[in-house]
């Protein structure tokens, strides 16, 4: 009995896509930190916004806990790459534990950033959302109420500020250029005074991979984006795919969460995957689509990254 022919498909896949320098070092901190140290390693949150990395870390020996204090006094514990509040590293050192910071050095120049400009008078309006782990952190690096925080243009109208002519912006490294560029119009046109960043605050990696998907998503029938459902920068990619053009595009953590019935009677697919989405599971996603369909792999390349960030000093000294 001969196999029925598998329908063409084209399947354009993002360049860049996946690991960001700041995940590769991250992950590289914990696994080196293993390594130097022994099992168990503590780690304050996810290290990575992705389960199946979080879960290779936890089978190697790293311990994820919520909060500081479920961590004991006699293990290291790494700070996650989004960033942690100052008062977080405070209480390691009052308790004299051996931590490792593993912010993403693009985060650590935000806080930076809004640590100089507090310095100067100037009160700070954060864009970002709610909540997450990276403005939690960033928020944290000054007193309270000297950052205000609005995640839409919208926001910036109900915002009450110290002194209008006192005032600068800094931003989440993972959010929508676009969207971002709206709220910075806001801010701009109600406070003509305020200070924007000398760098844009979102990430390359972030803006490279919204690139790319800019290129791709009008080619394609349907897109779907590698990354965890909290991963802020891969929720953001599915957003600039629709507005792209791209009518149906999806979130998918593996090959197993495709909803091929609503890809039934495509003729083309866009890949991508969020800056903390490792290749293992994009070529897994690509296999499943290998296994239903004559595929035809074309890559859709905007841009090549040769960032590198070293890990901190403290793990390349012997034990």
């Amino acid at each position: 009995m001969t196999e029925a022919p598998r329908p063409p498909l084209t399947l354009y896949l993002a360049a860049p896509r996946g690991f960001c320098a700041g995940v590769d070092r991250a992950i590289k901190i914990v696994e080196m930190a293993l390594q130097k140290w022994g099992a168990p390693v503590y780690v304050r949150h996810e290290i990575v916004h992705n389960k199946y990395v979080v879960d290779g870390l936890r089978a190697q020996g790293a311990v994820f806990v919520k909060e500081l204090d479920e961590v004991p006094g006699d293990r290291p514990v790494i700070f996650s790459a989004h960033g942690v509040p100052k008062s977080v590293p405070a209480a390691a050192q009052a308790r004299a534990m051996i931590f490792v910071d593993a912010t993403c050095p693009l985060v650590s120049k935000v806080h930076i950033e809004a640590e100089r400009h507090h310095q100067n008078g100037l009160q700070m309006v954060m864009i970002g959302h709610a909540g997450h782990p990276e403005t939690i952190g960033t928020m944290g690096q000054l007193p309270p109420g000297e950052v205000l925080l609005v995640e839409t243009a919208e926001d910036v109208a109900g915002l009450e500020v110290r002194d209008p002519g006192r005032l600068a912006f800094i931003t989440q490294t993972t959010l929508s250029v676009d969207d971002t560029a709206g709220i910075v119009e806001a801010l701009k046109t109600r406070f003509p005074a305020i200070v924007g960043p000398h760098k844009e605050d979102i990430c390359y990696a972030t803006t490279n991979r919204q690139e790319a998907v800019k290129a791709m998503a009008p080619k394609a029938d349907a897109m779907l984006v590698v990354g965890a459902p909290n991963s802020s920068n891969s929720k953001r990619l599915v957003e600039v795919g629709r507005k792209a053009g791209c009518a149906y595009a999806q979130l998918v953590q593996r090959a197993t969460d495709i909803d091929w019935r609503a890809l039934e009677g495509i003729g083309s697919i866009g890949i991508t995957a969020g800056a903390s989405a490792p290749e293992v599971l994009i070529e897994e996603v690509i296999d499943a689509f290998r296994q239903r369909y004559d595929l035809t792999v074309e890559l859709v390349e905007t841009a090549v990254e040769r960032v590198e960030f070293k890990v901190p000093r403290v793990l390349r000294e012997p034990a």
